[in-house]
């Protein structure tokens, strides 16, 4: 996966999870606010994996002599 098909993806999980966590909050259902903070999470953890992998083709690129 790319990096920046990472994340997009990232982005789209953090807003899932946002989204299950109001309708949670808002009627109540602790299950859902816990489902859409552990989506929340995985998609951070998805944008950090797109950032990573950006450092390392800059890394590659600067040792290369690349642009």
């Amino acid at each position: 996966m790319s990096s920046t098909t990472d994340k997009l993806k990232g982005l789209a999980n953090e807003a899932v999870g946002n989204v299950k966590q109001g309708v949670g909050n808002v009627t109540g259902n602790d299950k859902l606010v816990a489902e859409g903070k552990a989506q929340e999470l995985k998609g951070e953890a998805q944008k950090t994996v797109g950032d990573v992998k950006d450092g390392a083709q800059n890394l590659a690129d600067k040792v290369t002599g690349r642009k």
